[in-house]
């Protein structure tokens, strides 16, 4: 059986141009972000001089922005359309085959399409001039909440009222 050792040496240097003022680990980002806080103008004009490219985190992230802010983006080229541009026209195959796709996704018997309060739901929709608002889940809670408080208030009225007669 044989083990492994692994050794990580982490050398500290002194900055020669803070002249031992600072000690600081020989690690490239380190450094970069020593050089901008001590001298970054005297790292810019060397960098100019010597045509190179500045690493300091500053001007990288600049960069980056300014790069960023030239390249074109495709808003000014979408436009958004309105609901109503997309309504697509009623036809009674299309409706049929879209209560057949709701009933085999909801898991619903066959019978829904008879009921009653669905044929209610479906007249109710079809007087939309500008498409249906379907309500989400908290405002359905919200509402099946507030129909049974008021339906236990209608009955216990009722209640109340036999009882005095």
């Amino acid at each position: 059986m044989s083990s492994h050792l692994c050794v990580v040496f982490i050398i500290n240097l002194e900055c020669s141009t803070c002249r031992g003022h600072c000690i600081i680990v020989n690690e490239p980002t380190t450094l970069r972000r020593h050089a901008e806080a001590r001298f970054a103008g005297k790292y810019r004009k060397w960098a100019k001089a010597n045509s190179f490219t500045s690493k300091l985190p500053g001007d990288v992230a600049a960069e980056k922005k300014k790069v960023a802010q030239a390249q074109q983006t495709i808003d000014a080229h979408v436009t958004e359309r309105k609901i109503s541009e997309r309504v697509i026209p009623y036809s009674d195959q299309l409706f049929r085959k879209a209560a057949i796709e709701w009933l085999i996704a909801t898991d619903q018997p066959i019978q829904a399409l008879e009921h009653p309060r669905f044929k209610e739901m479906v007249d109710v929709a079809s007087r939309a001039t500008q498409g249906v608002k379907i309500p989400g889940r908290k405002a359905t809670r919200a509402e099946i909440m507030r129909m049974f408080k008021n339906h236990l208030t209608r009955l216990k009225k009722k209640l109340m009222f036999h009882l005095l007669e």
